[in-house]
């Protein structure tokens, strides 16, 4: 069966709950990008970084993955340092910034509220993630947090109970993936010590030798 097309449109009607928001945030964030966040990186890439879904005044503003939020911070200075971006950071798609080997490719395009997407829209969005995963040169890919955990096996057709989530985990996917696990580079999970610096970079570190990177 043939994959369909990895880009939903503008105005994807698939997921309401979605759209409605989207639809608010136009009226009352009029400057914002609004609508499903495209990929960004090289589709060619070795690693394939797996998130969530566009911040509300992140990557929906901005119209770039992870891009205007603290999440981006911490993941695109790491990204840095270990050689999988090059340029400079500074939280606007025009920054300059480029990704070297390795893609971000959320599992929900569009920003959900409260940053917390339905599992009926995960599932939905699937259909999205699929072929990136499935068509891609990659061979590795980083999962920040377990619901990028769960819709990479998902979009793989692995079976997600031999495969459980855990910050640092390396899987031998059925399909010949290997995918390295960490906690998400959220606010949240670094205000609260659930995850540190040092441990976020130990996990990309994981996943660029995995993609011989």
């Amino acid at each position: 069966m043939a994959l369909e097309l990895a880009e939903p449109g503008r105005d994807c009607p698939l997921c309401p709950r979605l759209k409605d928001f989207r639809d608010a945030n136009r009226a009352a964030l009029p400057d914002y990008f609004n609508a499903p966040v495209p990929c960004f990186g090289d589709a060619a890439a070795k690693l394939l970084i797996v998130g969530l879904a566009p911040g509300l005044h992140g990557a929906n503003r901005t119209g770039r993955p992870f891009t205007g939020d603290y999440a981006g911070d911490l993941l695109f200075a790491t990204l840095l340092k270990l050689g999988l971006a090059a340029g400079t950071y500074d939280e606007r798609p025009d920054d300059g910034l480029t990704l070297v080997g390795c893609r971000i490719i959320n599992s929900v395009r569009c920003v959900p509220p409260q940053n917390k997407p339905l599992p009926g829209e995960i599932a939905t969005c699937n259909r999205f993630l699929k072929p990136e995963i499935v068509g891609s040169k990659a061979r590795a890919m980083l999962a920040l947090g377990a619901i990028a955990h769960q819709a990479a096996l998902t979009a793989l057709g692995e079976k997600k109970s031999a495969f459980k989530f855990a910050h640092g985990a390396r899987h031998a996917l059925q399909s010949g993936f290997v995918l390295v696990d960490s906690y998400h580079c959220s606010r949240y999970n670094t205000n609260t010590g659930v995850l540190t610096p040092e441990m976020f970079e130990s996990a990309v570190a994981q996943a660029k030798a995995a993609a011989g990177l």
